[in-house]
């Protein structure tokens, strides 16, 4: 089918650049209306452009995420003009400071904790009616490598990820028995922005690119979709993992 995700509605954040606009594409190409939010006016108009020339459409939202209250008036505009949503893709990130955690300091911290965190709790918050609504509602949230390996000098990020996958599991639990699907995706390292600033010395074009995670996002958000509460993991060609307890 060339439209699997026609007549769906999606929300995807840090939808400007990276992984985000690169998702933003591929699900508009697959038919979604996409709900695309980023702090960048002018670059959510150049994904606008792009969207249209594929053939769909978007709606544009310019958000900082830290104005929770802006994230539950999205839920309550979304409810009014559609009345459901059928895909979530929590991908906005912070990657804060690379220091000894004590050399953080308290906004650094704040900072990441309201984007990585609190921001995608209040989405979830906002949004879980309209997925449930949804003959078949999915909940994509990035994660990372760093939520478990617990490197030195990466602690504001790698705490920020391990609650963010302590949450999703959480609602990903609360919907079991819903139509809801809810995933992890960890899609290693790619040729992002945030991996430049993270790794200054590395060869960007040794990486894979958001454009090659972007139709694994897809698959995640199709209605034949049917794992929830586990990571895919794109670093291992699209495995489902799942979360151990420790030994």
């Amino acid at each position: 089918m060339d439209k699997p995700l026609l007549n769906r509605v999606a929300v995807v954040t840090g939808a400007s650049r990276g992984i985000g606009r690169a998702a933003a594409l591929a699900l508009a190409e697959a038919g979604a209306h996409v709900i695309a939010l980023a702090r960048t006016q002018g670059a959510l108009e150049s994904l606008d452009d792009e969207i249209r020339a594929r053939g769909s459409s978007a709606t544009l939202v310019p958000v900082n995420l830290k104005d929770f209250e802006a994230l539950d008036r999205l839920g309550a505009a979304i409810h009014e003009r559609w009345g459901k949503l059928d895909i979530l893709l929590g991908n906005a990130g912070q990657l804060g400071e690379l220091a000894p955690i004590t050399h953080i300091d308290q906004p650094v911290w704040d900072e990441v904790m309201a984007v990585n965190v609190t921001a995608n709790y209040r989405l979830i918050r906002s949004l879980d009616p309209l997925l449930r609504a949804s003959d078949a509602g999915r909940a994509i949230f990035i994660t990372s490598g760093a939520a478990h390996k617990h490197r030195a000098y990466w602690g504001v990020y790698s705490v920020s990820k391990a609650a963010l996958e302590a949450l999703v599991r959480t609602y990903a639990a609360e919907t079991a028995t819903t139509p809801v699907k809810t995933m992890l995706l960890n899609p290693g390292p790619l040729r992002t922005a945030m991996r430049r600033t993270a790794m200054p010395g590395e060869d960007p074009l040794t990486l894979k690119t958001p454009e090659d995670l972007a139709p694994h996002i897809v698959k995640l958000a199709l209605p034949s979709w049917s794992e929830t509460g586990k990571i895919y993991d794109f670093t291992q060609d699209g495995k489902v993992i799942e979360p151990q307890m420790p030994a």
